[in-house]
């Protein structure tokens, strides 16, 4: 008992340990100490390695003598991403928003199968557990972790998400029309293939999309024409969705670029710029300014 009571004690004193949660913290969340940056290259090289593990799995003609082998590294790196996952909770100062972020679900996919594969045993679930299995490759999102480009990036797409679901829905609209259209012009052909409105529909996407499999094809003159109509009608909206990001990623840059320093009051700083290059004074949020 009094083993058991030790042992209690020291997880409650760790838990409420707030010195070792901060130094914990700037080694995994932040990059600019050397332990950070020495954590972040380990971390890279375990996620990278993974990744190839995976691959190599799938090669049916992969010599059977190294599954063990390979085997034993994926218990290791699931352990070593297990216990990465557990402590970028424990130091969080916020862990349910950590938890429910992006970065916290591409965790936790990246040690989930193992543990699922660990309840579904039998013969008959093992195209499932292999399915399950497969999820490690999500591993490669943890990359993003380490890129401040790919942060801008990630904020400026949820910030150009909801004009982008309006576009959508717009093209949606456009292609169930002309499918539509086309099953009206081509459906009464002999042998067609605009026999119904969905494939009409898949029709209207493979050639707005400009992909043209070629699999269904109209025949008359004015279906021809419509076909013609729906290509340049593409060829002008397909690169919409992509302007609509770079205007707002230049934008962010440029809200960047125009923040004040709090103590100097220089403009012009780098983007994603967190301190003054002037004078080192922490520079105030894009946010905050809104």
């Amino acid at each position: 008992m009094k083993l058991f009571s030790r042992i209690k004690e020291r997880i409650e004193a760790i838990r409420h340990n707030e010195d070792l949660k901060r130094k914990l913290y700037i080694i995994i969340f932040e990059s600019d100490t050397p332990l950070g940056k020495l954590f972040d290259t380990c971390l890279i090289g375990c996620i990278i390695v993974s990744i190839l593990i995976v691959i190599l799995e799938s090669m049916r003609s992969f010599p059977s003598y190294l599954t063990l082998t390979l085997r034993v590294l994926e218990y290791l790196f699931t352990a070593f991403f297990t216990f990465e996952y557990l402590v970028r909770i424990y130091c969080s100062p916020k862990p349910k928003k950590y938890i429910f972020s992006f970065f916290g679900i591409v965790d936790l996919l990246a040690t989930l199968p193992f543990y699922l594969s660990l309840f579904l045993g039998g013969t008959r679930y093992l195209l499932v557990i292999r399915a399950f299995r497969l999820i490690r490759i999500f591993r490669v999102f943890k990359l993003f972790n380490f890129l401040k480009e790919g942060n801008l990036l990630l904020r400026s797409l949820r910030m150009s998400l909801p004009k982008i679901i309006v576009f959508f829905l717009f093209v949606l609209i456009l292609v169930i029309s002309m499918g539509t259209i086309m099953y009206m012009v081509e459906g009464n052909q002999p042998d067609t293939r605009f026999n119904n409105i969905p494939n009409g529909i898949y029709w209207a996407i493979v050639t707005m999309t400009t992909v043209g499999y070629g699999d269904i094809t109209p025949v008359t003159p004015l279906g021809r024409l419509l076909s013609a109509v729906v290509m340049l009608i593409g060829y002008t909206i397909i690169a919409v969705p992509t302007g609509i990001v770079s205007a707002t990623m230049v934008g962010e840059q440029r809200k960047r670029s125009q923040v004040k320093c709090p103590k100097c009051h220089q403009t012009g700083h780098e983007e994603l710029a967190e301190y003054c290059k002037y004078c080192g004074t922490k520079l105030d949020s894009v946010d905050s300014k809104k």
